[in-house]
């Protein structure tokens, strides 16, 4: 994991490990923007307090 300012940022694996949800979910997710993630290479990006604010409802 990465920190920046104290935020964590995550990798697709921990995110959904985080969230207890398949990837595909995640992804479908991602995608519909239902969180939002920044897209780094092959991969997704998201800060920890974005998985918290989908948590909440948000």
């Amino acid at each position: 994991m990465l920190s920046d300012l104290g935020n964590v940022v995550m990798t697709t694996q921990e995110a959904c490990h985080y969230l207890r949800i398949s990837r595909p979910t995640y992804l479908k997710y991602l995608y519909t923007g239902k969180i939002r993630g920044v897209k780094v290479g092959k991969g997704w990006k998201v800060l920890k307090s974005e998985l918290d604010h989908f948590l909440t409802g948000g």
